[in-house]
Order: C-alpha cells, then structure tokens, then sequence
C-alpha cells in the first residue's frame, strides 16, 4: 500500500483551468438560474463551489459521485433554455443514485470544453483504477478527513476519532500501541507514510495470511509450485492451474524481485484474492460468452416499466434522464404512454395522474442518442398508444425521422414465422404495439380498429385513484393509423385468451402482457402450460397499477416460467432491482441473456413445482462460509456510531430453492469483522437460481439497517476463497467494502 495520494497522475491543461476555478451559471428552469464558483481542489477528486455573493463558505461533491458528463443541450432544463444559451457552452454532470443533475453554463466554449474534458479525464481515471489503487485512495481520503488542522500530520486524538469514522470500537491501549509502532519519528504524530503503515497494522488481514501461510513452502512467499497447488486445490482452476499460476505472478505481484523468481508475496496474494479474478462473479460470465443467434423469444430481455418516470405514479417527474438510466443500465425494453399534447404534438407521461409530461419527440432523440451506448442489441420500444390519429401520424414520422436506418421497417430475410436473433437486429430500434392484422398482410391498404380489451387496460384502470374509466371501456374500440401499425414489426402486442388457442392461432410475433397478479394466478394454476407457451412466443409482466408509491414486484416466479420481459420501475431501488441487475450483470451486461435449455425447448417438459420430475435432475449443495468483512460503511453519521453488522444469504429460484441463512452479528465492527461461520443451501435447479448476499447492521428495538449488497447468478459463482465486492442501495460501488468468503459446490448424494 503507498502513501496517500491524489488521483492526478498527469499534468493535464483542463484540470488546471478547473484548479483555477470557473465562474458558472447553474441552470435549473427557465425561471431560476444562479452564478457560482466552481474550482477542482488539489487533491483532483474533489469539486468545491459557493455563491458568488458568499465569503468563503464552499461546499464540495464528489467527483467519484459523476457518473457521466454531457456536452450541450442534454437536458430537460437546457432544452427549455435551448434559445437563451448556445450549446457549446453547456454541459451538464450526471450523478450516481437519486440525485439530480447540475446544469452548467461557462462563459466561453473553451470554458465549457476545459470542463468537460477535464471531468472525463478525472472520471476515466477512478474508473480504470484496480482494486488496490481503490484502496490507497481510500486510505488517502481517510487521511485527510483526520488530519483535522491539515497540516500534514495527524495525533492519537485525532487517531480515535478516525476509528469511530472507521467504524470501529478498538480497545484504547491496543490503538495506542499501534499508533506507537507507527511512529518511528517518535514525535506523537503520524505522517502520511506512517499512517499507511498504521492503517496496515490496524487491517491487517489474519484470515488472508494463515491461507497464505497454510500453502506457502516457506512461511514468506508462494513459488510458482505453492501457488499452482493453491488454484487447483481451493480454486478449483483444474488444468490450467500451472499457466494461470504465472500469469497472476504477473499481473498482481507487486515486487520485481519476486517477479523475477515467479513468486508471489503476501501483498500480491492479497492483490489476486481482492482483484476480478479473485471475485465471486466468474470472470468468463462478464464478458459476451453466450449464443445471441437464437430466436430473440428464447432470452431474458432487461425491461423497464414507465421508463419515464424517476418517481412515483402519481405526482412523480417525467423526465427524458429516466431513458438515459435504464439505457445506461443495460435496459433493452423501454416503455413510452403517449397521449394528445395540447399543442398538436404527442406527450409522454402517466396518464390521470399529476405526473409531469414530456415531448414524445424528446424521447425518441434521446433513444436515438443512447440506445446503443452500452449494449450494440436491438433496443425495443413498448408503446402504450392513446393518442388520435393525427397525432399517431406524428408519431410514426418521429420515429422515421429520428431514428432513421436505426427503426426496423420491414422483417429480417423475410422472415415471419420464427423470430429472428439479438444477431441479426444488432443496432436496430423495434416498435412493440397494437398492429392491424399480421406481418404477413404487409399490403393493407389502410387504418382500422383494434382492441383495447387487454392487460393494458387492467393496468390503466388500476392506476387511476380518484376517476374511473367509462364503463364500457374495458370493451372499447381505437382507431389505429397505417402509419402508426406499420412500424409494428415482430413485437404486435396480442391479446390472450388461453394456451390453447395461443398455441393453435399464436404467431411468433406475437406479445402478450400481464399484470403481475394475472401472471401469478396462470403460474398458481398452469406452469407448466406457461412455459410452453414462452418457448413459442413472447410475454411481457408489469407491476400492478395499485402500486402508486412506483414499488415492484419480485420478478423470480415470471423468469422461472421463462416469461421474457420481466418489467419493473427501474427508478425504484431493493431487492427486486438487486435479481434484476444480478441476473442481466452476466454477458456483458448487454440486456440479453440466454434461458437455460429447461426453458427453451417444448421437449423438456418442465415445472418448476416439481424439478425433481427431470430426466436430468441433479441438485447440488453450496456451501458458504463467511469469514470476514472489510470496510463496512456507516449507516449513520451520529457522532460515534458504529454498526452491528451481519451477513444474510439469499437463494431466489423455483419454489423448493427459495431460502434464507445469516450468520450472528459482531458488535461495535464496520472495520475488520470476522464471522468465520458456514450455511449451507440444496439448489434442485441451479439454472434459474440467484444468490444475494445482505450485510446489515443488526438493531434489537427497530428494523435493521441496511448495509449493501451483491446479487449474482448460480451459475456464474466462482468456488474457493473468493471477495465479494459490495453495493450500495441504488446498485453502484461502495469500493473498498466487501465480504471474504469460501465457496464450495457439490452434488448433492
């Protein structure tokens, strides 16, 4: 570990025009907007501002909380003000989690440009930091917080209020002695250097060295042999132990001494079990490792439910930054409730409710801007259509105009009755709505009528709170314009009537969609029905309307009949956003993954009741040990508040999979706790399956707090002693925390 330093590794012309400080406009509405001072801090990782008009009074962000940066007119508020400010001089910064955005002005383009490189250098940066890098900013940070009077050195006062900052109640002689060792200058205070070593001496990780030593030939370092046993023995890495052995000697040890013996030190094991490859999540599942030629029917597609909305229902904001998030998540499934505008031109938002309302046209630009940023697969667009027929008619050149080669108009290779593949709609925007007739009547000459009896109207009824829809609306006819039913290709949403009938009459491109509760009930009563009808067709869920607070459902009990979008308020964060990222976090997070062979073919004849029923049914037993935690956040900043923590084990899957295990709780430890406990799980159908590991800090009188979390799939768990790298609430690092386990899986007798 180095001593504490700042993220600028390199002079660089924009981070001084940032260190010097720029005089900004903050845009907030076309009403509001106010001049501050923002300058870059010398330690390059942090943004202080003030008012013009105050004294010295700064606050300061993060520039580890920036997400993105983006130039000119991205924004709803620079959209608003497009006419007032030119887009050469506008940026905005885009933050992790719930908070809002900062629109900024510079006076020049040069300002705005120094910026905006500058931020994505500084970005990029923390970005492509390891995870020992991470650790010495950390440290680094921790550092400064404590030297209080910052005059480069810190005392043994100032050394327990850090322990409390830390997260730890360590016995006061203990701490003492450490910070004596540390100070070699015997002067009552630690320099930067000697706090690192303190900082060393206060974390030292025992569970990591008694492994090291239990495999080391000579008690200092692992030769290429140690090591090799090492992999194959608890890594379970098999053949390519003896290459793999060398490879990490290279990558992560740190002496070139050692190097050059093809050793490995304590710092360098520590390296490995800390860095990817010594993480829980398989480092081959991150990559694009599946078959994407396959039917797009045969995939789990990530899908958003009112992508519009960053809150709630009812009263929430409709906002084109919400399309840009789930687009940024990974999201290949958006959805877009258009209604007549007053202006002529169609408008976005939750209709009979108090959400605000946003241009159609705003959105389709920014699908066109974002759609293939993270993911290159077909983006599909799930229009809730209420609009007249004018308006239909501007909607359809919208979607032409804006999205141009982008829109899919016509079936791949002619192709109508199978689906085609993510492969072959690489780069492609798909509408997915009501269509006048089938792919195969692509002549017809005109409009015509079509249904509102479907699962849509169910959801529009639910959501309405003090109004009622007409009563004869369940059974209500609309008008759909050629234009508009053109564009529907393979995504024609269809109503359901039951599997029969869906297996006789049902096209490929057919999509039906369901409110959670009627998809419950189908899977209560016909699971096995459901599945078969998923291998041949598409079905959509979405949360019920009666959730107005925007809550989900959990989404496991529809992916385990292979229902293929799964949608859910991607604004809302827990539990059921924590399956979502962890099931779509595998093949390159790209919005597609492949369902297992049991839910794919009509021949396996599955039922997630009775998995046992397989010809091929082999469960298997994971077993977990918990050894320790490092780093645990504070849940709460009052002063001297220290966590509790404990480590819940979630099995999320088919019915008999379902299971909860935690270990006991360590007082007074956010730190270093170590638990050193085991749980053990049967998984009957390790294909569907999710594990979810829960820290929380244990409270006796209210509800616990919750401390992060990391959910993956089963099948991309890595065996041995591995690291699990925890995040927060709203799914995003909170580097350097994480658990240190033990994974072993077994077939089970």
């Amino acid at each position: 570990m180095e001593s504490p330093q700042n993220v600028c590794v390199q002079p660089d012309s924009s981070l001084e025009i940032m260190k010097a400080g720029s005089v900004l406009r903050k845009a907030k509405s076309r009403i509001w907007r106010g001049h501050r001072h923002y300058r870059l801090m010398e330690d390059c990782k942090t943004i202080a501002y003030k008012s013009t008009w105050a004294m010295n009074s700064y606050s300061t962000f993060s520039v580890a909380d920036v997400e993105a940066v983006r130039e000119g007119h991205e924004s709803e508020v620079f959209l608003s003000v497009a006419d007032e400010f030119p887009p050469e001089r506008c940026f905005t910064l885009v933050f992790r989690g719930r908070r809002g955005n900062l629109d900024l002005v510079a006076d020049t383009a040069e300002e705005a440009q120094a910026w905006i490189q500058g931020m994505q250098t500084l970005i990029e940066n923390l970005e492509n930091m390891g995870e020992s890098q991470k650790l010495d900013q950390w440290v680094s940070d921790l550092f400064l917080k404590a030297d209080i009077n910052k005059d480069g050195r810190i005392s043994f006062k100032e050394v327990r209020r850090l322990l409390k900052l830390l997260n730890m109640d360590m016995n006061e002689d203990h701490a003492s002695s450490l910070f004596k060792m540390a100070d070699k200058t015997q002067t009552g205070l630690l320099e930067s250097e000697e706090f690192v070593q303190f900082y060393k001496m206060l974390t030292q990780r025992m569970d990591v060295l008694e492994l090291f030593q239990d495999y080391s030939s000579d008690g200092q370092t692992l030769s290429h042999c140690d090591l090799e046993e090492f992999l194959r023995e608890e890594q379970l890495e098999g053949d390519r132990s003896h290459d793999y052995a060398l490879e990490l000697i290279k990558r992560y040890e740190p002496s070139d001494t050692a190097k050059a013996n093809t050793t490995m030190s304590i710092d360098g094991f520590l390296m490995y079990l800390t860095s990817a490859d010594g993480a829980i999540f398989n480092p081959e599942d991150l990559r694009l490792f599946q078959d994407m030629t396959q039917p797009f029917s045969h995939y789990f597609i990530s899908s958003s439910h009112n992508t519009y909305l960053l809150e709630d229902q009812l009263k929430g904001r409709s906002s084109i930054e919400a399309y840009i998030k789930a687009l940024r998540r990974g999201c290949r499934c958006l959805e877009i409730d258009c209604w007549d505008g007053s202006n002529g031109e169609p408008v976005v938002y939750h209709g009979h409710t108090f959400t605000s309302k946003i241009l159609f046209k705003d959105v389709i630009a920014t699908v066109a801007k974002y759609a293939f940023k993270t993911s290159e697969y077909p983006v599909i667009l799930s229009i809730e259509n209420r609009c007249n027929a004018e308006q239909q008619k501007i909607m359809a050149q919208l979607l032409k105009d804006i999205l141009g080669d982008m829109l899919l108009k016509t079936t791949v290779d002619g192709k109508v009755n199978v689906l085609p593949s993510p492969e072959d709609l690489k780069g492609k925007v798909l509408v997915k709505g009501k269509k006048i007739g089938g792919l195969e009547d692509a002549d017809n000459p005109g409009g015509g009528e079509v249904s509102d009896e479907d699962d849509s109207a169910e959801q529009r009824r639910d959501s309405l709170t003090n109004e009622s829809l007409p009563s004869d609306s369940k059974k209500s006819k609309r008008n759909l314009t050629k234009e508009l039913s053109d564009l529907v290709i393979y995504c024609k949403n269809e109503n359901f009537t039951n599997f029969e009938d869906s297996r006789i009459n049902g096209k490929p491109y057919d999509i039906s969609s369901f409110s959670e509760s009627k998809a419950r009930k189908i899977i209560k009563e016909s699971a096995a029905d459901f599945i078969q009808h998923n291998t041949r067709q598409i079905t959509r869920v979405y949360p019920s309307g009666l959730r107005t607070d925007s809550s989900n459902f959990c989404p496991q009990d529809m992916w385990n009949v292979g229902c293929q979008m799964v949608a859910l308020n991607f604004q809302t964060a827990g539990l059921e956003m924590d399956l979502n990222d962890g099931l779509f976090s595998q093949n390159n997070h790209c919005g597609y993954v492949l369902k297992p062979e049991i839910l794919r073919h009509s021949e396996q004849h599955f039922n997630p009741d009775r998995p046992q029923d397989r010809k091929d049914y082999c469960p298997l037993i994971l077993t977990i040990q918990v050894i320790s935690g490092q780093q645990l956040p504070k849940v709460n900043n009052k002063e001297g508040s220290i966590v509790d923590p404990f480590v819940r084990v979630e099995i999320y899957g088919v019915p008999s999979d379902q299971a909860k295990q935690e270990t006991s709780y360590i007082e007074n430890n956010g730190l270093n706790p170590c638990w050193n406990e085991t749980l053990e799980f049967v998984v009957h159908t390790p294909e569907v399956a999710l594990v979810r590991f829960v820290v929380e800090d244990y409270d006796m009188a209210t509800k616990n707090d919750f401390i992060g979390q990391f959910t993956l799939p089963f099948s991309c768990i890595q065996s041995g002693y591995r690291h699990i790298h925890l995040l927060s609430k709203d799914g995003t690092s909170i580097c350097p925390s994480s658990l240190f386990v033990h994974i072993n899986i077994t077939e089970a007798s």
